[in-house]
């Protein structure tokens, strides 16, 4: 489990595509005696420190255990970077949050907040306690600095400086996270710092995500109940705070497209994968999806 390595540093706009080009360019990028990381990534050492690690907890790079640990893109961070270099759709910054909240090792406050964590509204208080009691369950021990500071980096992940404080930011900055387009935490009272998690908006969650994640999930089975997806750690319900309803219409969305078939009769509440295609596949027809609909766009 981790804690706090992201040095307080959440992702900023243009981080992860600078990180990405800068390691395709040289994998030592972060390691290198020769060259200085702050000077080639043009951040400060503790934002250097921060952005190695945001791009393994999202899971566009890897590095190995041992040895020389030098950085090289896993198979989602060349998809994104040949479709998307610049992680400006909304489907790659879904993929992104799918990573991170599904990464018990590396993110484990993001795992907690999205896979365990109950309340759906909440204040730092609340957190903090559960998620205390979770880890001597875990026998770990984590400080309550680092606790606080995570839970302030997931606030600061999900809304927008702006929305969190609009008397004391400039509306023309743009340190924001990119992840804070995708609305899943919002402010119930900003004076009490009460905080509430939210299901995605209208349209903003394109169903071949969804079923990318359900993929990713079903591990080659082929029938799935409902409420599994719905309630299990790291699938689809969590990881995108969706309701029954919410998702049960996404489900018939992805019926339509003829990828998976909707089973309410009978007393069965299951979803038959009716489709050959496996998480990374899936994330690539969602890419030429929505390419072919921009090229079409273009035309008209």
């Amino acid at each position: 489990m981790k804690f706090r390595a992201h040095d307080t540093f959440f992702i900023r706009k243009g981080w992860l595509s600078k990180g990405v080009k800068n390691v395709l360019l040289s994998p030592d990028v972060f390691i290198s005696k020769t060259d200085n990381p702050m000077d080639m990534l043009g951040i400060g050492a503790n934002m250097v420190k921060a952005l190695r690690y945001w791009l393994m907890a999202v899971g566009l790079t890897e590095e190995p255990r041992s040895g020389r640990r030098e950085q090289t893109l896993t198979h989602l961070g060349h998809i994104v970077n040949e479709n998307d270099p610049y992680m400006e759709e909304l489907g790659t910054l879904w993929l992104l949050h799918y990573r991170l909240a599904s990464n018990l090792n590396e993110a484990t406050a993001w795992y907690y907040f999205f896979n365990v964590f109950k309340p759906s509204e909440f204040t730092r208080e609340d957190f903090s306690t559960q998620l205390k009691s979770f880890l001597r369950i875990q026998d770990e021990e984590v400080s309550e600095r680092s606790i606080d500071d995570d839970y302030m980096c997931i606030i600061n992940t999900y809304i927008s400086r702006i929305k969190a404080n609009p008397s004391k930011v400039d509306p023309e900055s743009n340190i924001d996270c990119p992840l804070g387009e995708l609305g899943l935490i919002d402010i119930v009272n900003r004076k009490a710092k009460v905080y509430k998690k939210s299901p995605p908006k209208k349209d903003m969650l394109h169903p071949l995500i969804l079923l990318a994640v359900i993929l990713d999930q079903a591990d080659g089975e082929k029938t799935i109940r409902i409420s599994e997806i719905q309630n299990n750690p790291c699938n689809a319900g969590k990881i995108f705070n969706l309701d029954i309803i919410e998702l049960t219409a996404l489900l018939y969305k992805i019926e339509l497209m003829g990828f998976i078939k909707v089973i309410r009769t009978a007393g069965l509440d299951v979803v038959r994968i009716e489709t050959d295609l496996d998480f990374s596949e899936c994330v690539n027809e969602y890419y030429r999806r929505i390419n072919d609909s921009s090229v079409r766009s273009n035309i008209c």
